[in-house]
């Protein structure tokens, strides 16, 4: 089973990749963000699971050690993520979560 992680910039994505590849699963980090086409996360790596992170405008900024948030990351997230975030199998909002606490919600979900 191949797991995709997708999501805006600082939303945890390399970190729950490596917390679930320590775990055994096979896990591709997928880079969308950065790209204009909307369902490229399917030709990238076309996964069985879809997992996508998301995190606020403001927690983002703070993340990335920036006094407010890039001008490009609205975009980011409203437009060239929003065919993944329609498909994903399980969204998670990382905002406010320590980064085992979204590992334990992503294995609570992979366990069902």
């Amino acid at each position: 089973m191949l797991i995709g992680i997708v999501g805006p910039c600082a939303s945890g994505k390399s970190a729950l990749a490596q917390a679930l590849r320590a775990r055994g699963y096979r896990v591709k980090e997928i880079m969308q963000e950065h790209c204009a086409a909307p369902a490229m996360w399917q030709r990238i790596t076309n996964p069985d699971i879809l997992i996508y992170l998301d995190v606020s405008l403001e927690e983002a900024a703070r993340r990335e050690g920036l006094d407010r948030p890039s001008s490009w990351w609205p975009e980011e997230r409203a437009v060239r993520l929003a065919h993944a975030r329609q498909h994903c199998d399980i969204y998670v909002d990382t905002s406010d979560l320590a980064p085992e606490q979204v590992v334990q919600h992503v294995i609570a979900f992979l366990e069902t």
